[in-house]
């Protein structure tokens, strides 16, 4: 069966689980606590936003308000940074580094910044493997045809490579809003600490997504290859 008991995965697995937990949990904790501290010049996310943006010589990209918490994102398709509502309007530390690091998504796109041009053109490639990938490691299993597992293992795959490249993006989008904060003096030296603390907890969450990614890999591989094994 694909998903059966093995000391080696859940050896793997309750790792990362905790450092999951430890990543959503500072993330959570440090959002809400600078979301709570209004900064010195009272500077709003979109504000910030458009800061970075004019700073990098862009101003082409719009920004909107979006419905929801921790929702803001930047989409490359219509080139708009959409903001949440607890960021767009708000003055506080948490916004502008949310709001900075969303610009810095758009400044990426702008200047044809190389990993996020590759992740981009991952995504159609990455939604087929993630959808047929688990579909034909069953079909694999129950049928035994081992190609057909082997297959299913290299297009999730994908996922995980999606997951890699994903890294040196969300942290040079956090770098360059950092830069800019600090430059464009945007916050003062106690307020960026603040920002670069959401930031970082941030971006924990995405090297937890990549080793879950890495585990889920490994443990397809692990079978596979117990798989072979038997039937030697």
């Amino acid at each position: 069966m694909l998903f059966y008991y093995d000391t080696r995965y859940w050896a793997m697995l309750l790792p990362v689980l905790l450092i999951t937990i430890y990543a959503q949990c500072r993330v959570s904790a440090n959002f809400n606590r600078y979301s709570k501290v209004t900064n010195l010049r009272r500077l709003t996310g979109a504000q910030a936003a458009e800061a970075v943006l004019h700073r990098h010589g862009v101003y082409d990209v719009r920004i909107e308000r979006v419905r929801g918490n921790l929702t803001d994102h930047y989409d490359p398709r219509t080139n708009v940074i959409r903001l949440s509502e607890s960021v767009y309007d708000s003055p506080t530390i948490a916004a502008v580094g949310v709001a900075a690091h969303e610009a810095g998504h758009a400044v990426q796109y702008a200047e044809g910044y190389g990993p996020i041009r590759l992740r981009a053109a991952l995504i159609p490639v990455t939604q087929v493997g993630s959808q047929f990938g688990i579909i034909l490691l069953l079909l694999g299993i129950v049928l035994s045809f081992e190609p057909l597992f082997l297959v299913g293992i290299l297009l999730f795959s994908l996922t995980t490579l999606f997951q890699l490249i994903t890294l040196p993006v969300e942290y040079n989008a956090s770098r360059r809003a950092m830069e800019t904060i600090s430059a464009g003096g945007l916050l003062t030296e106690e307020e960026a600490h603040g920002a670069r603390k959401v930031l970082s907890a941030a971006a924990l969450t995405y090297v937890a997504a990549l080793l879950m990614s890495v585990v889920q890999l490994l443990r397809y591989v692990l079978l596979f290859s117990d798989r072979r094994g038997s039937r030697r």
